[in-house]
């Protein structure tokens, strides 16, 4: 695994190397040794996926507040999301950056997401599968988001959704 810093302190866009043969390929895609080396929180307890029929499809920008902040490790295994990450963590060197990748199985890539940090991404193409290795407990009333075009952030996103919850349309700018 290579892991390549990012615009956001502790966020890392990580691409792993495929091992390939006649049967197709053998990909190591986290390593308890290689988080720990960083800092990085290798106690990832839960895995959900998201598919997403359409390309267009919006879901973000959504985080936890404190004290039940999460890590996250992002992998799209089907289609192609654009991902975005936005510092919501006030005492951090990178506070209100963004940074963004577009994640792929064909590109080999992921983004490891720091507790504090909103996350949230579109669909470039339809029938999209995304896969979140969560370190932390889901706690719905710690559940929040920010709205996804909040002028603060300044995110160039590819398109306009298409497809969007309520829920994230809705969401208000982000207050200092």
């Amino acid at each position: 695994m290579k892991f390549h810093s990012t615009d956001i302190e502790g966020a890392y866009l990580i691409e792993w190397a495929p091992l390939t043969d006649q049967r197709g390929y053998f990909a190591e895609i986290r390593s308890d040794e290689e988080f720990s080396a960083r800092g990085l929180n290798n106690k990832l307890s839960e895995c959900s996926v998201s598919f997403n029929d359409f390309r267009g499809t919006l879901r973000g920008m959504h985080y936890q507040a404190a004290p039940h902040e999460q890590t996250k490790l992002i992998m799209c295994i089907g289609g192609l999301i654009f991902d975005v990450l936005v510092d919501l963590r006030p005492g951090s060197k990178t506070y209100l950056n963004t940074c963004s990748a577009e994640l792929s199985l064909a590109n080999h890539r992921m983004l490891y997401v720091p507790a504090g940090v909103a996350h949230g991404f579109i669909t470039l193409e339809d029938k999209s599968y995304v896969q979140y290795q969560i370190g932390g407990d889901y706690v719905p009333d710690a559940a929040r988001g920010v709205r996804w075009n909040d002028p603060r952030f300044g995110i160039e996103w590819p398109m306009s959704p298409i497809v969007i919850s309520d829920r994230d349309r809705d969401y208000q700018d982000y207050k200092l």
